[in-house]
C-alpha cells in the first residue's frame, strides 16, 4: 500500500500536458533552432504551468524535446516517466499528424474514443497540441503542417500496470488528460470532498445535486438542468461513498450521471466504479439484450465485446433500448443503497461523442420518486 504524504497533497501534470509542452518547445526549435526552458502552456481551464526541458535535440528536419512527468503526490504509474516528442515538417495541407513512438500504444480494437490504428493520444491532448502548433505557426508564419510523434521511455512496461492491454491498446501507454492536471488520488480525501459538497448544497438551500463519473457527464447534466457549480458533486468512481452520506443528509433530488460503461457496473451492483476494483460483466449484458429480443449473432458479439461502449453501439444499431434498461437497473441499485431516504432520483446515461470537444449525449434515462 502506498502511504499518503503528510500535509496538503501536491497536484501534478498529465501525460497530455507534458506532451503539449514538449511539442511547443520542439516546434519552436524546429523553426528557430533554439530551445527555451522552461516552457509554459495554457491548460483547458486556464492554468499556465511551466515545464523544464529534460533532453533536447535538433536534427535534419526534426526537433526532439523530452519532459519528465511530475504527477505530484499522486501514486501514478507514469510519475517520473520521460515524455518525448519529435516534431517534423509535414506534407503541405496535412495539418497536425499524430504518430505513436516507442512506449505509446496503438488502438487495435473498436469501442474506444479513437479509431483502430490510431496512436493512443486521447482527444483532449490532441486538441491542446493542435492549439500550440496553431499559435506557433501563426507567430512565425509557418504552415502548421507537422508530424508529432509522442514516445514514452519504458512505456511498454508501464502499460502492463494499466488496463491498456485488455482494451486492445498495444505497445505502450496512452497519452491522457482532460484538464491537464493530476489531482492526487486518495479515497478518503476524495470521499471527504463529496461529503463537504453535500454539506454546501444543503447549506445553500439547493433542491437538486448531481454526482457524475466524469467531466463529459458532469458538463451535460449541469447544462441540462442549469445547475450551479455547488450542485455538482465530485463523485468520480465513488458512488457508494456519496450515497452513504447522502442518505443521512438528503436533498429533494439527486441525479447520478455517467458513461455507459461506468453505469453498467453500477447497474450490475458495483458501488465503486474504479477499473481496478470492478469490471463490466459482458455475459450479463448479453443476457439483458437477449431479453430485449437480440439475435443470437448479437448475443455472441456482446459476450466477446471489448468495451461497454462497443456493446452500446451494437444495441443502438439493433434498435434495442439497452441504455434505458441500464439506467433503470442502476436506479434500483442506488435506491437500495439510499434505503428509506425520501428523495427523487434519476439516472442519466451520457455518451461522449468522438472528437476533441467530447460533447455529451443523453442515451438512457430512468427516474423514480420516493
Amino acid at each position: 500500500m502506498i502511504d499518503k504524504p503528510s500535509g496538503p497533497l501536491r497536484r501534478g501534470w498529465t501525460t497530455g500536458a507534458c506532451a503539449t509542452a514538449a511539442t511547443k518547445a520542439a516546434y519552436t526549435a524546429l523553426i528557430t533552432g533554439d530551445f527555451s526552458s522552461p516552457v509554459s502552456i495554457i491548460l483547458p481551464k486556464g492554468e499556465k504551468p511551466e515545464f523544464v526541458l529534460h533532453n533536447t535535440e535538433n536534427g535534419v528536419d526534426f526537433s526532439t524535446v523530452s519532459i519528465i512527468k511530475d504527477a505530484g503526490d499522486d501514486p501514478d504509474v507514469t510519475h517520473g516517466a520521460e515524455i518525448i516528442v519529435t516534431v517534423r515538417n509535414g506534407i503541405t495541407g496535412s495539418g497536425v499528424v499524430f504518430k505513436a513512438g516507442s512506449g505509446v500504444g496503438t488502438i487495435t480494437k473498436a469501442g474506444l474514443a479513437l479509431e483502430i490504428g490510431e496512436p493512443a493520444i486521447n482527444p483532449v491532448p490532441r486538441q491542446m497540441i493542435r492549439a500550440v502548433v496553431s499559435k506557433i505557426a501563426e507567430e512565425f508564419n509557418h504552415s502548421g503542417d507537422v508530424t508529432v510523434t509522442v514516445a514514452v521511455s519504458g512505456g511498454e512496461e508501464l502499460a502492463k500496470k494499466t488496463w491498456n492491454p485488455r482494451l486492445g491498446i498495444l505497445g505502450g501507454i496512452s497519452i491522457l488528460g482532460t484538464t491537464g492536471i493530476v489531482i492526487p488520488y486518495s479515497c478518503s480525501a476524495w470521499i471527504h470532498s463529496i461529503h463537504r459538497g453535500i454539506d454546501v448544497a444543503r447549506a445553500n438551500g439547493l433542491l437538486q445535486v448531481a454526482g457524475c463519473t466524469g467531466s463529459t457527464s458532469e458538463k451535460f447534466i449541469q447544462n441540462h438542468y442549469r445547475l450551479p457549480d455547488e450542485a455538482m458533486l465530485d463523485m468520480g468512481d465513488f458512488v457508494g461513498g456519496l450515497l452513504k452520506y447522502f442518505r443521512k443528509n438528503p436533498l429533494p433530488k439527486i441525479t447520478i450521471g455517467g458513461g455507459f460503461g461506468k453505469l453498467t457496473k453500477l447497474a450490475q451492483g458495483h458501488l465503486d466504479l474504479h477499473s481496478g476494483r470492478s469490471q463490466v460483466d459482458f455475459k450479463q449484458l448479453a443476457e439483458q439484450l437477449k431479453k430485449l429480443g437480440a439475435s443470437h449473432k448479437l448475443y455472441e458479439q456482446v459476450k466477446s465485446a471489448n468495451t461497454a461502449n462497443e456493446v452500446l453501439k451494437l444495441a443502438q444499431q439493433a434498435g434495442l433500448p439497452l441504455a434505458d434498461v441500464i439506467a433503470q437497473q442502476a436506479g434500483l441499485v442506488v435506491r437500495k443503497a439510499l434505503r428509506n431516504t425520501e428523495t427523487e432520483l434519476n439516472i442519466m446515461v451520457i455518451s461522449g461523442t468522438s472528437g476533441v470537444d467530447r460533447q455529451g449525449e443523453l442515451v438512457g434515462e430512468a427516474e423514480t420518486k420516493y
